[in-house]
């Protein structure tokens, strides 16, 4: 792939939003404020993903290779840590399978809130931070705390970058 594909590929990149993301006033500003395309669909991991279509006509996906999981908080990925653990592993889990990349993107939060105890839920402290710890060596994810209103640059970014690297690693290899 020359240099002119990975532009038009990079061009053409569409966001793509999980199925499960409900639909709220909070959701449309989000995908507003990412500035890409966007289609729905069913993704086996993760919240958001990407896919382009590349000069040629054909499509080249991210969903099964890099897919972002968005918490609105720390409370909420303490909910995921206690009572919704089973399905958060299950969902980490058919991440590793196909060796995808997954962000962990965790809105309000910083290392401070955590270590201090700084966030709704009964969780320890001691737990929540062991929970993290294991999640990011068990899956080898990247964690990445933000304030809200950076979730939609973040998604962009991180998305544009993954593609971009992908794309050029197939230049080099052609």
């Amino acid at each position: 792939m020359n240099p002119f594909e990975v532009k038009t590929g990079l061009d053409n990149l569409t966001l793509v939003i999980d199925t499960r993301e409900q639909e709220t006033d909070l959701l449309r500003r989000r995908i507003a404020l990412v500035g890409l395309p966007h289609t729905r669909q069913k993704l086996d991991f993760g919240d958001y993903s990407g896919y382009t279509v590349l000069s040629d006509g054909s499509e080249y996906t991210l969903t099964d290779k890099v897919a972002i999981e968005r918490k609105m908080s720390l409370g909420e990925l303490c909910q995921c840590y206690c009572q919704g653990r089973a399905r958060f592993t299950r969902e980490f889990e058919r991440a590793r399978v196909v060796n995808a990349k997954l962000y962990l993107l965790i809105e309000g939060a910083n290392w401070e809130n955590v270590i201090t105890g700084r966030y709704r839920s009964k969780m320890s402290p001691q737990a929540l931070r062991a929970s993290i710890m294991a999640w990011l060596a068990r899956y080898d994810c990247q964690l990445i705390f933000c304030k809200a209103e950076s979730t939609p640059i973040l998604i962009h970014d991180i998305l544009y970058r993954e593609l971009k690297e992908r794309l050029e690693v197939a230049n080099e290899q052609s």
